[in-house]
């Protein structure tokens, strides 16, 4: 059973944590060794940019899961911490030796509280009633226990289990608390559900300007500096939580794999301003590194070439509405359960009324990891062949009806 009690930050920046990113820094580099992570390094200077990024190695990862992770952030030390927590998180949410529970949605439901696997979007020609494994989580909102599909839980999850939907990472997040790591996993469920709605109806939202000072200013003006073009795009969904597209062009190199895009979701607007630009070049370093096992987009790129790769996602440069960055809704609090409350009722006006935290923390390491599913939050901008009734009904208000 989880119990989520206040928790006050003690740091704003780039980021929001309970503790100095010092301290992070020093407790998560104490766990590396059993997580399996072999190396830290500062790829910054990799590109022209300067906007601090490192890279962590996993070489033990499970089949199947990447074993180059990289962070970001707007100090050096933010972008390590990022780096060794995304490795901790990794670590953290595979399988390994835990044994779920095996057995058919009406067999599990008929003596358990249980999740139907369909409120979790299938994939087209999924039979009825398969065989999944199921794992203990805890719906906050409900306030009561319920099994899930290992598939929303773990990643990856061994082929002998089946396969419902492929696996991924999204709701996995790490912290210093649990309250922490539930928010920053939220943020992320948040941000992809609202990407997806963007890619189903092309509609990047209205343009974000006005930003003219601050630590969001002096990243735009590193990128300017450098030559590539960055243009923030406000693309908040109906939940309203700010959310933030940054759209890179590097207009001096014209390389197409250098076309990329950075999302952040916060409470605060100004967090998810900053989130999406340091993402946005971790992006392009992801690409200049070339060492993760999940750039396979950057060789179809290669081949197509600069201008048809922008026609292809000419819907991000656009002309757009602005809007300026002072207007965007914000909510700011100084505890992470304040935040937690606010999103879970901003979810619940939307009709999405559970929200399932699955404690994945390591006894030998320490590092609070969580995962939350949200049932009914979109993921198709990462798996195209599970879409929802929040996209759907996105698109056909978008699309003339001699579309549908």
């Amino acid at each position: 059973m989880i119990r989520l009690q206040s928790c006050r930050k003690a740091y704003a920046k780039e980021t929001q944590r309970t503790v100095p990113p010092e301290e992070t820094l020093r407790l998560a580099r104490e766990r590396l060794p059993v997580a399996g992570i072999t190396r830290v390094a500062d790829i910054t200077n990799l590109d022209r940019i300067g906007i601090p990024v490192f890279s962590s190695i996993r070489p033990t990862a499970e089949a199947g899961a990447i074993s180059v992770y990289n962070g970001k952030g707007a100090t050096p030390v933010e972008a390590e911490v990022s780096a060794m927590m995304e490795g901790i998180e990794r670590y953290s949410g595979e399988m390994d030796n835990r044994e779920p529970v095996i057995g058919r949605y009406s067999e599990i439901s008929a003596g358990e509280n249980a999740l139907d696997p369909a409120d979790l979007i299938l994939p087209d020609r999924v039979p009825a009633d398969i065989v999944v494994p199921w794992v203990k989580g805890y719906d906050i909102v409900q306030e009561e226990e319920v099994l899930v599909p290992a598939h929303a839980v773990y990643h990856p999850l061994p082929a002998t289990y089946g396969r419902l939907f492929r696996t991924n990472t999204n709701g996995l997040a790490s912290g210093n608390t649990l309250e922490e790591a539930t928010f920053h996993a939220l943020m992320e469920v948040v941000e992809r559900d609202a990407w997806s709605l963007v890619e189903v109806t092309r509609n990047t939202g209205p343009r974000i300007e006005g930003i003219d000072d601050g630590l969001a200013a002096d990243l735009l003006a590193k990128f300017a500096a450098a030559g590539v073009e960055v243009t923030l795009k406000e693309i908040t969904s109906d939940i309203g939580i700010p959310t933030v597209a940054a759209v890179a062009d590097d207009v001096v190199l014209k390389d197409p794999t250098l076309l990329t895009i950075g999302m952040g979701s916060h409470t605060s607007a100004h967090i998810a301003v900053l989130r999406a630009l340091t993402e946005v070049a971790q992006s392009r370093l992801t690409q200049i590194h070339g060492a993760r096992e999940d750039t396979d987009t950057a060789d179809v790129r290669k081949r197509i070439g600069y201008d048809r790769t922008k026609r292809l996602n000419r819907h991000w440069f656009a002309e757009s509405e602005v809007v300026r960055f002072s207007q965007m809704p914000s909510f700011d609090s100084d505890d992470f359960l304040t935040d937690i409350d606010h999103v879970t009722e901003r979810l619940d006006a939307a009709g999405l009324s559970r929200v399932i935290v699955v404690d994945l923390t390591r006894p030998e390491i320490g590092i609070p990891v969580v995962r939350v599913i949200v049932p009914g939050l979109e993921m198709y901008a990462m798996d195209q062949d599970r879409m929802g009734r929040r996209c759907r009904d996105a698109r056909s208000r978008r699309l003339p009806r001699s579309q549908l």
